[in-house]
């Protein structure tokens, strides 16, 4: 067809193919949104031609649908996706311009997020409470369904959780706080696992109980003394330990109860025994008392108690506990005889353990038996048996018993030894009762005795009192003596000073200007000036020895050299008299020995001197010699005790000494020759001071003789002098001390250097007497000494300040108004001679005199009358001394 028809078909035909083509894509996006597909939309054009009409409102209407049901889907999917899967609770769906159905739809799904959001919010709450402990807390959200099954299963869970934790927490405190054991927990309905753990609480409360329970029976058994019980339940861990402690304490406890136990039962039947033998008098009575309660005190049943007799040296039976007599069983042992005698012979217990049965029988009404155990017990004092008791018993005696045994015999001991004593004593009393006449008879002599005792008493004390004034006036005496010594000694040494110097002085005859004879007048000044000084010397050292204050200056002394000084001044005098002078040392002599060295030879020296006077013609012979005899011939007792004795015999030809003087010439001032006739001078003190000294010196001097022919003193010496020390260490040995520390050179004639060392020194002599500063000035002069003097000690202080070149002074120590010590201390006090060189020379030669001139500041010390040439090297020492001082 053509033309309008062709037109019209055509046009019809391209409206049916628009419709049909919109349809089907509406028909193919409705398909697509049942399938779910909601990404299709329906197109606006056919086939380049855009779709017109109620087909397109047709169109849009589909798409918006679609797009609205996408919208509701994604918003759905979201809220079911935060939901659901991604736990984000609260969401909401929005969707836009929806209306009826699905606006309903959506409020739906709003709502199941909101019920599940709330639901599932409450769940958490509760279950996060639980699981913080919390069990107060319960699901109240509305719900239906599974979720009201879930809600109700979650709300019965927390109220047996509750129950539970309750039902645990009662007996956790009852049992462990409160301390009621026995209870259970008990939950109505638990099942599974909260019933396994309320049947395991249950169980540890059990056993908690249990065993706490035991350990509390066991402890309350215990603290009222029921030491037998044990903790028997079991246990582990710790619970062990402690029921295994407290069990080995119950044992330990119940060791040391039977122990205190037994020291308790050992210590009151000791005391008991004690208490109950204490007072008894009688043997038999207390040995009867202690068998009747010792054995059965110690489970014997069988007991005899033997004492031993002294005087016949066997035990017998005095006592006995249930014991049978026998012919063939003696009641007396002798010493080592059965086992009785075995036990005392050896003082030890002897325990007999298997005893056959016809050993010993143990009887009473209804029958006999033998015993299990014997015990035989010495009992002893001080190592003596007194006795021995023998006990029998059916069963052993255990340890506590034989030590309770051992120290109850040492008990009756002690009481047998009293009992003993006590019985001596009652003898004794009653041999003293027998006596009492004679003794009445013999008070009464005794008492006429006493009367005259004590009359004697007044007597004697009287005469004491006489005593002590006679020692006050004989003290007084002394010290008078002492003194007028002193004064004397001083009153002859001054003037004997000038004479000997004066007559040394013209005997040398330096100017050549005496004849002999004057110079023989001089030297018989000058020897009998020396013997006289000899007699002032002696008596000074007699006054010395009665005082006792001769000091003692002990070292070594070879005893050749001893010899050979002391012989060496009588070789001349031998000579002269024609005499043999013989000496002889024994080759056993010690080398040498530790004594007072000047003191003997000032002894043997006498000894010789008077060998020498008394004897005209004929030997005189020293000899030294080992003493080898015996000690007891000496009263001294240094010499008895000494190992070795040294014996210096002086042996001579001369008169002899008759029987009847050889005692008395050992006296002061005596003499074997007294008369106004006698031949032969001195002052008979020389004796007297060498029996002193060798006394001092722990020696004594024996005297043979035969008057006519001659006689022999000898000395014995111990070798080492053993004497005390002298008081002070004072007088001549503390003296002869000092003097060793001087080094004085040898006496001699000066040589011209030592003259012309003297040349144009000064000195200075200060001396209140005259003839002394003139007798002194003399003899410096002669060696070239310028002297200048002053006869005070003002004066010599004086002198010294207007002469400052005195090299030396030499100072008097007795002096009117300023005495030679303040002189000294007044020149001390003077700057430039503070080291002035001031030799005391002076007359006082007592004891003390050279300390207390050295205490006072003199450099040294020299007694008149003065040796000059000792004097001189004196002088010369101190010299150069003062001039080394004065160089550096």
């Amino acid at each position: 067809m053509q033309g309008a028809w062709a037109t019209m078909i055509e046009a019809q035909n391209s409206a049916v193919d628009d419709l049909v083509h919109t349809i089907l894509e509406i028909s193919r996006v409705i398909r697509a949104v049942a399938n779910g597909d909601l990404s299709q939309s329906v197109p606006f054009d056919v086939a380049g031609r855009p779709v017109k009409g109620d087909l397109i409102r047709v169109g849009r209407a589909v798409n918006t649908m679609v797009d609205q049901l996408r919208s509701f889907a994604a918003e759905v999917t979201r809220v079911a996706k935060e939901v659901g899967i991604e736990g984000k609770l609260g969401g909401q769906a929005r969707v836009k311009g929806v209306s009826g159905t699905w606006k309903d739809l959506t409020e739906n799904v709003n709502q199941l997020a909101g019920n599940l959001t709330s639901q599932v919010r409450n769940i958490a709450l509760v279950t996060t409470a639980v699981a913080k402990g919390d069990l107060s807390q319960k699901i109240t959200v509305d719900a239906r369904g599974e979720i009201l099954e879930l809600k109700d299963t979650i709300n019965t869970m927390v109220d047996q959780l509750r129950s539970f934790a309750a039902e645990v927490t009662r007996v956790a405190k009852e049992v462990g706080i409160e301390g009621k054991l026995g209870g259970q927990a008990k939950v109505p309905g638990v099942a599974g696992t909260w019933k396994d753990l309320t049947e395991n609480v249950n169980q540890l409360a059990g056993n908690l109980t249990s065993q706490v329970r035991a350990i509390a029976e066991v402890s309350t058994a215990v603290t009222k003394g029921d030491l037998t019980r044990s903790i028997t339940v079991e246990a582990e861990g710790e619970v062990l330990a402690l029921k295994d402690n407290i069990n080995q304490m119950i044992k330990n406890l119940k060791e040391t109860t039977e122990k205190n136990m037994e020291q308790d039962w050992l210590k009151t039947n000791l005391a008991r025994f004690s208490a109950m033998m204490q007072g008894q008098k009688n043997l038999s009575a207390v040995s009867r008392l202690i068998m009747s309660e010792l054995t059965p005190l110690v489970s014997a049943q069988h007991g005899a108690f033997y004492t031993v007799n002294v005087e016949e040296n066997r035990l017998d039976l005095i006592a006995s506990y249930a014991y049978n007599k026998s012919a063939t069983v003696p009641t007396s042992f002798e010493f080592g005889e059965g086992i009785v005698g075995q036990c005392a012979l050896e003082k030890k217990p002897i325990s007999l353990g298997t005893v056959p049965d016809d050993y010993i029988r143990i009887a009473s009404g209804l029958g006999y038996a033998g015993p299990a155990n014997i015990l035989v017990l010495p009992v002893l004092f001080e190592g003596d048996v007194l006795a021995v008791i023998e006990l029998a018993s059916f069963q052993s005696f255990n340890s506590i018993h034989r030590v309770f045994l051992d120290q109850l015999m040492v008990s009756v001991g002690v009481v047998l030894n009293i009992i003993g004593a006590s019985m001596r004593t009652e003898e004794l009393l009653q041999e003293l009762q027998n006596s009492n006449g004679e003794l009445e008879t013999q008070a009464k002599e005794l008492e006429e005795k006493a009367t005259l005792l004590e009359i004697k008493n007044q007597e004697v004390e009287m005469a004491s009192l006489s005593l002590e004034e006679k020692a006050e006036q004989l003290a007084m005496i002394s010290k008078y003596k002492s003194e007028f010594l002193a004064n004397m000694s001083h009153e002859l040494r001054t003037p004997l000073n000038s004479l000997l110097i004066m007559a040394k002085l013209l005997a040398e005859n330096r100017e050549s200007n005496l004849n002999s004879k004057q110079v023989q007048f001089a030297n018989t000044i000058y020897a009998s000036g020396r013997d006289l000084l000899n007699l002032i010397n002696e008596i000074l050292d007699l006054s010395k020895v009665e005082a006792g204050k001769m000091g003692i200056v002990a070292s070594d002394t070879k005893v050749t050299e001893l010899v050979d000084y002391v012989v060496r001044d009588f070789r001349a005098i031998s000579q002269q008299k024609d005499i043999v002078f013989a000496i002889k040392t024994a080759d056993d002599l010690p080398e040498s020995l530790f004594t007072d060295g000047q003191r003997l030879q000032q002894v043997l020296k006498n000894l010789l001197s008077n060998a020498f006077k008394f004897t005209e013609k004929g030997a005189i012979t020293l000899e030294a010699y080992r003493y080898q005899g015996s000690r007891t011939v000496f009263q001294a007792e240094a010499l008895r005790e000494s190992a070795v004795v040294v014996a210096f015999t002086v042996r001579d030809t001369g008169i002899g000494i008759a029987d009847n003087k050889q005692r008395l010439i050992f006296e002061a001032f005596q003499q074997v020759d007294a008369t106004t006739s006698r031949k032969y001078g001195g002052t008979g003190l020389g004796l007297t001071i060498s029996r002193e000294i060798s006394r001092l010196l722990g020696g004594e001097i024996h005297l043979r003789s035969i008057e006519g022919k001659g006689s022999e003193f000898t000395l014995y010496m111990p070798q080492i002098y053993v004497g005390q020390e002298i008081e002070d260490e004072g007088g001549q040995g503390r003296v002869a001390r000092l003097g060793d520390a001087v080094d004085i050179e040898p006496e001699g004639d000066f040589e011209n250097n030592d003259a012309i060392m003297f040349s144009g020194q000064k000195v200075l002599v200060v001396d209140d007497d005259v003839r002394n500063i003139f007798a002194i000035s003399s003899v410096l002069e002669n060696h070239k000494l310028n002297v200048l003097f002053a006869e005070s000690g003002g004066a010599a202080i004086e002198i010294l300040e207007e002469n400052d070149d005195i090299a030396v002074a030499l100072m008097d120590i007795m002096m009117p108004n300023m005495d030679g010590y303040e002189t000294t201390q007044a020149i001390r006090r003077m700057e430039r001679y503070k080291g002035l060189p001031i030799i005391a020379l002076t007359a006082k030669a007592m004891k003390g005199d050279r300390e207390k001139s050295l205490e006072a500041g003199l450099s040294d010390y020299i007694t008149k009358p003065v040796d000059t040439t000792a004097l001189l090297h004196m002088v010369k020492r101190w010299l150069k001394t003062h001039a080394s001082e004065a160089v550096s």
